[in-house]
């Protein structure tokens, strides 16, 4: 479908449509509004605002319990979007994602009139994986890729459902005592970097956590798609596990 945007606007993409918002518009996003996502009952009736206010449009979360993490097109640039938030939407393109229960949501932000463009700074990392400062295993690699497969397999924006445990332990043919043993590691390695809701508490959800730890890597462009061949050796992976792992 092609693109539409009035002049000085903003275009919603979900799934392979594109709602323009003209300026002085305003756009929810919820189970209820502009953009009704579906009808998890996870998700609030309105949770994302669009606006144009004091010369720059604005995502505002209107939600009283989700989060959304919110990206430029490289994503270099990440911002956690807490409810009675708002961002300003700067970026030519803006990656939104956010879970709600057991399903991911995905959805991007063209700006026609963009304050800042991203860059990217080639480099050489040697073919070391790290994301932020935290060097992965190919088993913790190989942990995210299969939780973050469903999402990775779609073709654009659009919602996907996130693997439980044993699921995403029976793709890597693991048990789910190894699987939730690595979870736990690479959640403590994100937490140790700032990356918020890796630690679970007394009112956290597994599905919380792995919902989370997926929305971050998706965001942030640390998988992708090409990475999803490796998940075919999982099998043949004998790593020795460690307190590292």
């Amino acid at each position: 479908m092609r693109r539409v945007s009035g002049e000085g606007g903003v275009t919603v993409e979900f799934a392979g449509e594109y709602f323009p918002v003209r300026p002085g518009g305003r756009f929810i996003v919820g189970r209820e509004g502009d953009l009704e996502l579906d009808d998890n009952l996870f998700l609030h009736r309105h949770f994302l605002e669009i606006t144009d206010a004091d010369g720059l449009w604005w995502l505002s979360n209107v939600g009283t319990r989700l989060t959304a993490t919110v990206t430029d097109s490289a994503g270099g640039v990440q911002a956690w979007l807490a409810p009675g938030a708002r961002l300003p939407v700067v970026f030519e393109t803006t990656t939104v994602v956010f879970s709600a229960g057991p399903t991911t949501y995905e959805l991007t932000l063209h700006a026609a009139e963009p304050a800042f463009r991203a860059t990217r700074r080639e480099h050489d990392d040697g073919g070391a994986s790290t994301i932020g400062d935290v060097p992965l295993t190919l088993s913790q690699k190989l942990l995210i890729l299969a939780l973050a497969e469903p999402q990775l397999r779609r073709d654009g924006t659009g919602m996907s459902e996130i693997p439980t445990s044993a699921k995403a332990a029976e793709r890597l043919g693991w048990t789910v005592t190894r699987f939730n043993r690595k979870l736990d590691n690479v959640c403590d390695k994100f937490d140790r970097i700032g990356v918020p809701g890796m630690r679970g508490g007394q009112r956290s959800f597994a599905t919380n956590r792995r919902a989370r730890l997926v929305e971050h890597v998706i965001a942030s462009r640390l998988v992708g798609k090409s990475d999803l061949p490796l998940l075919d050796t999982a099998h043949t992976v004998d790593e020795v596990e460690g307190e590292q792992e």
